[in-house]
């Protein structure tokens, strides 16, 4: 196994630090090989991490999402939702037509996952989620202009408050609020997976006026 250097943003292609995982997606890479099926890099702007003032947290890639796609909620419904709102409020541009290569660039924005590899049935282990925070941490502290960060539920919200150093107990998951920590504004809301929109948990007009506040934030 290949020796992962300490402070690492991004997991090896071949990362196995989470078994079961590893094992996961090893078997869609004999399904499709023609899929990413791999860990799924942060999704950077153009001018790179210097100008980053928000980065979004989701939980993991989605199986015929981002793990196949390569970039963060890329291929699914949620990116659907999501790249709309980000240009609706001015924090992307271009046109989003769910694949790596299309011509939709990120403004003062980055977009990352609390657990980078795709887990079976959409849903890590703790152990994972843990894991994983090793590269989450790192993520978080190469953006020099940071200023806000959006965590996409429940999970996300709470490994991004430990990496941050704090106690999931003292800045509680609730979708629309906001919080200071380590120097952030620290911002959440239900994930805009089809699921919940479907459910009416998340609607379209919950999801954007989450990001008109915090379009507002990032541009003071």
């Amino acid at each position: 196994m290949t020796a992962i250097p300490s402070g690492a943003t991004e997991p090896p292609r071949d990362c196995a630090r989470c078994p079961r995982l590893h094992d996961f997606i090893a078997g869609w890479r004999q399904r499709e090989p023609g899929w990413h099926n791999a860990p799924v890099p942060t999704f950077m702007p153009r001018a790179g991490a210097g100008s980053v003032r928000l980065l979004i947290v989701g939980l993991a890639p989605g199986l015929r999402g981002a793990n196949r796609t390569g970039r963060p909620f890329t291929g699914d419904y949620a990116g659907d939702l999501l790249y709309s709102t980000l240009i609706r409020v001015g924090l992307a541009q271009g046109r989003f037509e769910a694949r790596p290569d299309d011509s939709l660039e990120l403004v003062r924005t980055a977009i990352t996952n609390a657990v980078r590899c795709v887990p079976p049935e959409n849903k890590p282990v703790g152990a994972e989620i843990n894991t994983c925070r090793g590269f989450l941490t790192p993520t978080i502290a190469q953006f020099p202009k940071l200023a806000a960060v959006l965590t996409l539920g429940s999970i996300a919200h709470q490994s991004t408050v430990r990496a941050l150093g704090g106690r999931a107990a003292a800045h509680p998951f609730k979708h629309g609020v906001s919080t200071e920590i380590a120097g952030l504004r620290l911002f959440s809301s239900y994930h805009c997976s089809r699921y919940n929109t479907n459910t009416g948990v998340l609607t379209e007009a919950m999801f954007v006026k989450v990001f008109e506040t915090i379009a507002q934030f990032v541009g003071k």
